[in-house]
C-alpha cells in the first residue's frame, strides 16, 4: 500500500478549537486533579527532575494554572541538566505572546517548546562547558498533555483502556535509522568504539565525542549535528484520565513500556513511582542513575487512578488509524504502535530536526518599523542585520518582504551548523 493511500486512511488530527468547543457544549470544563510521585536511585548522580504544579499562563491568575514535570539525564557532568531544569520553562513562556486565550496558548505551545530548547542550548553553550543532558518536559493544562523531548528519557501514557502509548521518540543512534542518516549527512561520523585489535564494541556513537545520542542540550565538544530540537507530541485525554510515567533510561534499559505500566497499576502515584524503580532494580540491579515520575490525571479527587479494563488486543494498523497520525520516526515503529484507542485524541506531533520546518511561517512581525524579532533568541534587530529563515539570504531595504520567522545572525549560524552547512 502506498504512502498516499495510508495517508488517506488515517484519521486526521483533531483541531484544538473543535475539542474545546465540544467541552463547552457538554459542560465538561472542570480541570482534572493532578497527583504525582517521584522515586530514584543514583549511580553517578547526574539525573535531575522538575515538578512545578503552580505555573500560570497569566501571572497571578489561578484559573490559568498548569503543571510541569521533567526528567533530565545529564552526562559528562551535571551543569547542562541543572541549566536546562532552571531555564527551559522560562524560555517557553517568553516565546508565547502575552494576552492570548487558552486555546491560542495551547496551539502555540509546541513551537514555543522548540524555541525554548534551542535557546536554552545556545545560552548554555556560551558558558563554555561541555556537559550535556537529555530533556523530557511534560506540560499538563487541563486534559491536554504536551510532551517535548531530546535524548532517551521516555514518557508513556497508561489509560483505562489498558493500552500503553509512547509519547516520546528515543534519539539513540543504535536504534534510530533516520537520526543516523541525519548525523552523517550533516558531517558527523557514526560507528562503534574501536578497541585493541580493531574490534568494535558497544553501541553506535557519533564522532568526535563518542555520544550515543543524536539529540541533546549542551555537548558543545561533540558537534552541532547533535541538535537540541525536540520531538513534540500533544494529546487530549478523555475525562476518564490517565497515568504518565516519565523516567530516565535507567528504567527503560530494563523495562518495556508495558512492563513499567503493569508494575504500578492500582496504587497511588507516590507509591507507583517507587514500584517502577523497584521493578527495574529487581531485573538488572543499579547500573545507571534511575529516576521516575508518575503523574495521575484524574477526573476527581480519587487517591488512586482506577484500574484499567482488560486490555484490548493490539491491532497495529487499526490502532494507528484510530489514534491519529503515527510518529514519523521509522526506527521507533515498534513502540509507537502502542496507542490508547478511543481514549486519546492526538492534536499535534512533529519530530523533524530541521529548525525551518519547526518554526513555521505564521510568526507576527512589525514590518513597518524596520525592526524584526528573532524567532529564537527574541532579540529585536534592524532588518538588515539578519536573515529570513525561509529565504536564506540577507534582508536588505530593496529585497522583497520576507516571509516566515526572522533569525538574527547568531541564530542563523546555529541553524546552518545544525544542518551541516559551512559558512
Amino acid at each position: 500500500m502506498s504512502k498516499a493511500e495510508l495517508s488517506r486512511m488515517k484519521q486526521p488530527l483533531v483541531p484544538l478549537a473543535t475539542l474545546i468547543g465540544r467541552e463547552l457544549r457538554n459542560g465538561k470544563t472542570e480541570k482534572p486533579f493532578v497527583k504525582y510521585g517521584q522515586a530514584g536511585l543514583a549511580k553517578k548522580g547526574e539525573d535531575y527532575f522538575l515538578i512545578k504544579t503552580d505555573c500560570h499562563r497569566v501571572p497571578g491568575d489561578s484559573s490559568t494554572s498548569f503543571s510541569v514535570f521533567a526528567i533530565l539525564d545529564g552526562h559528562n557532568g551535571i551543569s547542562a541538566a541543572i541549566f536546562a531544569k532552571e531555564n527551559i520553562i522560562n524560555n517557553v513562556m517568553s516565546a508565547i505572546p502575552q494576552g492570548v486565550s487558552r486555546e491560542e496558548w495551547l496551539q502555540a505551545l509546541p513551537r514555543a517548546l522548540v524555541v525554548a530548547f534551542v535557546k536554552t542550548d545556545m545560552e548554555f553553550q556560551k558558558k563554555g562547558e561541555t556537559s550535556g543532558t537529555t530533556a523530557t518536559f511534560v506540560i499538563i493544562d487541563g486534559w491536554t498533555v504536551t510532551v517535548a523531548s531530546v535524548g532517551d528519557s521516555r514518557c508513556i501514557l497508561d489509560t483505562q483502556g489498558g493500552v500503553v502509548s509512547l509519547l516520546t521518540v528515543d534519539h539513540r543512534l543504535e536504534e534510530n535509522v533516520e537520526e543516523r542518516e541525519r548525523v552523517t549527512a550533516s558531517g558527523g561520523e557514526v560507528g562503534r568504539l574501536n578497541v585493541f585489535g580493531g574490534n568494535e564494541v558497544g553501541p553506535l556513537r557519533c564522532w568526535p565525542g563518542g555520544l550515543c545520542l543524536s539529540r541533546s542540550i549542551g555537548d558543545t565538544d561533540v558537534g552541532e549535528y547533535i541538535v537540541p530540537i525536540p520531538h513534540v507530541k500533544q494529546v487530549k485525554l478523555s475525562n476518564a484520565g490517565g497515568r504518565l510515567i516519565i523516567a530516565s533510561d535507567g528504567i527503560w534499559d530494563t523495562l518495556s513500556s508495558d512492563m513499567a505500566a503493569k508494575s504500578c497499576r492500582g496504587v497511588p502515584a507516590e507509591l507507583a513511582a517507587k514500584l517502577v524503580v523497584k521493578e527495574a532494580l529487581r531485573s538488572r540491579g543499579l547500573k545507571d542513575d534511575t529516576t521516575c515520575l508518575v503523574v495521575d490525571i484524574i477526573p476527581s479527587d480519587y487517591p488512586v487512578l482506577p484500574m484499567p479494563a482488560t486490555p484490548r488486543k493490539k491491532h497495529n494498523v487499526l490502532s494507528s488509524l484510530l489514534f491519529g497520525k503515527k510518529s514519523q520516526n521509522l526506527a521507533n515503529k515498534g513502540t509507537n504502535k502502542l496507542s490508547a484507542v478511543g481514549v486519546v485524541e492526538e492534536l499535534f506531533e512533529e519530530g523533524s530536526a530541521m529548525l525551518t520546518e519547526r518554526l513555521g511561517n505564521n510568526v507576527p512581525s512589525d514590518t513597518n518599523s524596520g525592526i524584526h524579532r528573532c524567532a529564537v533568541c527574541l532579540a529585536d534587530q534592524p532588518s538588515g542585520d539578519g536573515l529570513s529563515v525561509n529565504n536564506d539570504h540577507f534582508i536588505t531595504p530593496v529585497s522583497k518582504p520576507w516571509e516566515g520567522p526572522f533569525l538574527c545572525t547568531n541564530c542563523q549560524k546555529k541553524k546552518d551548523a545544525m544542518e551541516g552547512k559551512r559558512s
